[in-house]
C-alpha cells in the first residue's frame, strides 16, 4: 500500500502546520518571526554581511503602508506586516520562480495567508482596496531594496518596480542586522500592532 507523501511541517513551537489544509490553531508568532527572519530575499544576491531577510522586509513595508495610508486602522497594518508571513514556511521565491511554478504556488500562499490572518483577528482575505495599498509599499520596498543592497540601477529598478515618490521614503534607510536581532523587532512590533487593535 502507498503512502501518502508528508504534506506538514513539524515547528519550533511544536506545532504541526498542515501545508494543504492549515489551520489557525497551528500558526503561532514565534514560528514566523524565526522563519522569516532565516528567509532571505532576492535569493541571497545581496550585499552586506548579513542577509536581507523577509522579516526585515516585511517591518519597512508595514513602515511605508502606514506613510502612504496614515489613517488607515491598526489592523491593516498589521495586515502589512504580514504580508509575506507563509514564506515562514513555503520560502520566498522570487517572481520568476513563482511563474515557472504557476497557479498552484498561489493557491498554497492564499490558504496560508487566511489561516494566518484568521489566527491573528484579521479577515481571512485583505479588502482589495487595502491589498493594492500593501502591493504598493511591497513595490517601494522592492525599490529600495534594488537599489541600496541588489545592485540594481534607480532607472533598472523604477523599470520594474515604479520609481517611489520620495517624500515616501524620507528618512527610511535599508537596515541589514544578524537574524535573531530581525526575530525580536518582528515579534515585538506585532505585538505592539495586536495591542493597538
Amino acid at each position: 500500500m502507498a503512502t501518502q507523501p508528508r504534506a506538514w511541517q513539524r515547528m519550533l513551537s511544536g506545532r504541526r502546520l498542515d501545508l494543504l489544509d492549515p489551520t489557525p490553531v497551528d500558526i503561532e508568532i514565534e514560528d514566523i518571526a524565526h522563519g522569516l527572519a532565516f528567509v532571505a530575499r532576492w535569493n541571497g544576491q545581496t550585499n552586506g554581511d548579513f542577509a536581507y531577510s523577509v522579516a526585515e522586509h516585511s517591518l519597512l513595508v508595514e513602515e511605508l503602508f502606514g506613510r502612504i495610508a496614515p489613517n488607515a486602522p491598526t489592523k491593516w497594518r498589521l495586515a502589512a506586516l504580514l504580508h509575506d508571513a507563509p514564506e515562514y514556511v513555503i520560502g520566498d521565491m522570487i517572481s520568476p520562480v513563482k511563474s515557472a511554478v504557476g497557479p498552484d504556488y498561489g493557491d498554497l500562499d492564499d490558504r496560508l495567508a487566511a489561516a494566518i490572518h484568521i489566527r491573528f483577528g484579521l479577515p481571512a482575505v485583505v479588502p482589495k482596496t487595502v491589498k493594492r495599498q500593501i502591493k504598493k509599499a511591497d513595490k517601494i520596498s522592492a525599490w529600495m531594496e534594488a537599489t541600496q543592497i541588489a545592485g540594481f540601477s534607480d532607472t533598472e529598478a523604477s523599470k520594474f518596480f515604479g520609481r517611489p515618490d520620495k517624500a515616501i521614503l524620507e528618512g527610511l534607510q535599508i537596515k541589514l542586522r544578524p537574524p535573531i536581532e530581525v526575530r525580536q523587532a518582528y515579534t515585538a512590533r506585532h505585538q505592539e500592532l495586536l495591542g493597538s487593535i
